[in-house]
């Protein structure tokens, strides 16, 4: 979503770099081309003024012209300015009642997600929390939303109020309650009808449910591809509904995220998710650090290795660990760690949480190097047998014919991911000798520095925690490059305390 904001960012900052010492005309040039940059991104005006006035307060001392690197300074002084602008140093946690049920209440316009986002949020608070969920749907307009959020239910692992037809929106919320009462439930999550535009009379049914329910945490569920009309929704529903947070659905769109950066500014809302992606696991818990750091190309290794954690199988990749402490990697191997790629959001989405990874993005982008070549990788080996996977040395020219016509590619495609798969297996080979040293040395090139350089000025603190002790030392998902284990930021064998397939029993 920030990638434009980014690549403008970045760009200030390379110029900035090379410069040993910053004049105060150097200062105010990079703080009009910041304030540029914002509003190229759609944040509102207001926002973007007092931004850049409280940057050059900041940057007009003799701390920043006399700093040893004086742009990192003030790349210091705008992502403090991005957090405070985003919500400040902690994030908002859900309010969860200490008297169950916890009612929350999802609001907004038609087609902002609501539906979607229940169900994501009800499958947050399963597994996450470990509550007992009950949705139910108060959308009896639109055409089968209540049938669209009870199949979201199994798939989040919650319940479904039972439909009922003919019932209105508020008889459906207190039978809603009265059920989450007997059924004992954790978190009762009460997903309301929108419309295509602003209007009364959706805004006095919500109201009247939220006199009904009294919920604990009301959310308005913006779409940011809508951009500022999303800030003006936000504060059309804030005037009539005691809002508790906001929630941004398509985050992984290609918004310029100037909502993001402007509801929180202009309702005094804070942000809480972020909704990723289309499946019901895709949300992320809005944190306005981590947040700033991407924006600032410093990408986000705490998430990276969240990800990590979540998505990766220990025992396989412990497995790998000692495959690889071997010397052993086949297309077999290869074809695993694409796949786990994949399940972490695919190329993309793992560089988009790597520091520094903005022109390297560019480049692979330019050769045509992303996840359809990823997934068409795996078209070619997933066409082989089983002892071509094991031994590709046997592919001759009759067989790659065979392989290319089954995986609906050229020849020359094959003969690509051999030889990428002969480096890499030679690579392997090589790091195996020295007991792992090797592997060190590439953890350590491949390590996510950017939150340190912040921390060291500062700014960008990193949670406490096993996860933010280090940033991680590797790409999860990437063959030989990282995996979970007791030390998730870790890579298996590495330190960490974590599975050591080097060391000799």
């Amino acid at each position: 979503m920030f990638d434009g904001l980014t690549e403008r960012l970045s760009s200030v900052f390379d110029r900035l770099s090379g410069r040993g010492v910053l004049s105060e005309k150097d200062v105010d040039e990079a703080l009009r081309e910041v304030r540029v940059a914002l509003l190229e991104a759609d944040v509102a005006l207001p926002v973007v003024r007092e931004f850049v006035a409280k940057a050059k307060e900041a940057a007009s001392g003799e701390a920043v012209i006399r700093a040893v690197k004086p742009a990192d300074q003030v790349v210091k002084i705008v992502y403090d300015g991005l957090v405070e602008m985003l919500g400040g140093e902690a994030p908002e946690p859900l309010r969860l009642s200490l008297n169950p049920p916890t009612v929350i209440m999802m609001a907004g316009l038609q087609g902002s997600g609501k539906t979607t986002m229940t169900g994501k949020l009800a499958l947050r608070l399963a597994r996450t929390e470990r509550k007992k969920v009950l949705v139910a749907s108060l959308d009896v307009r639109r055409p089968a939303a209540m049938e669209q959020l009870a199949i979201l239910a199994t798939q989040a692992e919650a319940q479904s109020l039972p439909i009922v037809a003919g019932q209105a929106p508020a008889d459906i919320a207190r039978r809603a309650l009265s059920a989450a009462r007997l059924g004992g439930y954790d978190v009762l999550i009460l997903d309301t009808a929108g419309r295509t535009t602003l209007d009364e009379a959706m805004m006095a049914e919500a109201a009247d449910i939220a006199r009904i329910a009294q919920p604990a945490e009301t959310l308005l569920v913006a779409d940011s591809l809508t951009g500022q009309d999303a800030v003006r929704t936000a504060k059309a529903f804030h005037e009539r509904l005691p809002l508790t947070g906001l929630v941004l659905t398509r985050t992984d769109g290609d918004s310029r995220g100037g909502a993001a950066l402007s509801m929180r500014a202009v309702t005094g809302l804070p942000i809480k998710f972020l909704g990723t992606g289309e499946r019901v696991d895709a949300l992320d818990v809005f944190d306005a650090r981590r947040v700033a750091g991407r924006i600032l190309g410093q990408g986000d290794v705490v998430a990276l290795v969240e990800k990590a954690a979540a998505d990766l199988d220990h025992a396989k990749a412990e497995q790998m660990a000692r495959r690889l402490a071997k010397g052993k990697f086949d297309l077999d191997d290869l074809s695993d760690q694409l796949a786990q790629m994949e399940k972490m959001g695919g190329m993309e989405g793992v560089l988009g949480l790597l520091p520094g990874v903005q022109k390297v993005k560019k480049q692979l982008a330019e050769a045509n190097i992303g996840d359809t070549m990823v997934r068409r990788q795996r078209a070619i080996i997933s066409s082989m047998t089983k002892v071509e996977r094991k031994k590709p040395d046997i592919l001759q020219a009759s067989r790659k014919r065979r392989i290319a016509a089954g995986a609906g590619v050229e020849v020359a495609e094959i003969n690509r991911l051999l030889k990428q798969h002969r480096q890499m297996q030679d690579a392997f080979k090589f790091m195996a000798k020295d007991g792992g040293r090797s592997f060190a040395r590439l953890a350590g090139m491949m390590g996510g520095g950017g939150f340190d350089r912040l921390k060291a000025m500062g700014g960008g603190k990193l949670p406490e925690g096993p996860a933010s002790a280090a940033p991680p030392s590797g790409l999860p998902g990437l063959p030989g490059l990282g995996g979970p284990g007791p030390n998730p930021g870790a890579l298996p064998g590495l330190g960490g305390g974590g599975f050591n397939p080097f060391k000799k029993p």
